[in-house]
């Protein structure tokens, strides 16, 4: 899987680089390129925004610096641009599983009062949110995205590690425990001592049903 990312903030994609994401880099599952929309500003200081016409507070990606960004990209016949936006549809289990099935995502990051229209309509096949709330930039969003995205592509999880977690099945994960067995005199519970696999995997089907009833509900509709 390929990540291309316009941005004006690249720094900060080096959070997304560790961990998990990180060693599936050096296994060069995925590939995460950064493409900085400053770069192509033909403004002496590089300025990369305007003031919105009809009036309004803040101020407004100009268009030809980001379709020159993209423009940039090689070999993206194949890839789905994706502009992180409160406006747009909003991530979830489906669509990240959707999105796995990918080979080449350009992630488009706005910032400020957002980007203009009009490059958004030549180039953006789809908008999405994380979450019916405003954040300073697109650049938390397409972590998130990443993040979440790269968990499903082959190689980078066990197998068993992505189908166990929540909102697989519409259901939450169930709880998790380690040692030691006891702590602050609460105890493991006994079934998962027991060794017994088809009485841990039906204690365990039982208490995501349980934890998604009391704190997720609208997942079993």
């Amino acid at each position: 899987m390929k990540f291309d990312i316009l941005t004006l903030f690249p720094e900060m994609f080096e959070a997304v680089k560790q961990s998990v994401i990180g060693k599936a880099i050096e296994k060069q599952l995925i590939q995460i390129n950064l493409i900085n929309i400053r770069n192509f500003s033909k403004d002496k200081h590089k300025k990369v925004d305007d003031t919105p016409y009809g009036g309004g507070a803040g101020m407004v990606m100009m268009p030809s610096v980001v379709y020159d960004a993209y423009n940039s990209i090689q070999n993206k016949e194949n890839a789905k641009v994706i502009y992180l936006s409160p406006k747009g549809n909003v991530l979830n289990q489906e669509k990240v599983l959707e999105l796995s099935k990918q080979e080449h995502l350009i992630l488009l990051c706005g910032h400020y009062e957002g980007i203009d229209q009009r490059v958004l309509d030549e180039i953006v096949d789809e908008e999405i949110s994380i979450g019916d709330y405003v954040l300073t930039g697109g650049e938390l969003p397409a972590m998130v995205l990443i993040d979440s995205v790269s968990r499903y592509i082959q190689g980078v999880l066990k197998e068993e590690s992505t189908q166990e977690e929540s909102f697989t099945n519409n259901l939450l994960e169930y709880p998790q425990y380690t040692r030691p067995e006891e702590f602050h005199g609460k105890k493991v519970p006994d079934v998962l001592l027991s060794g017994h696999h088809e009485n841990i995997r039906k204690w365990r089907e039982q208490k995501s049903l349980e934890i998604t009833k009391q704190k997720r509900p609208d997942l079993l509709k």
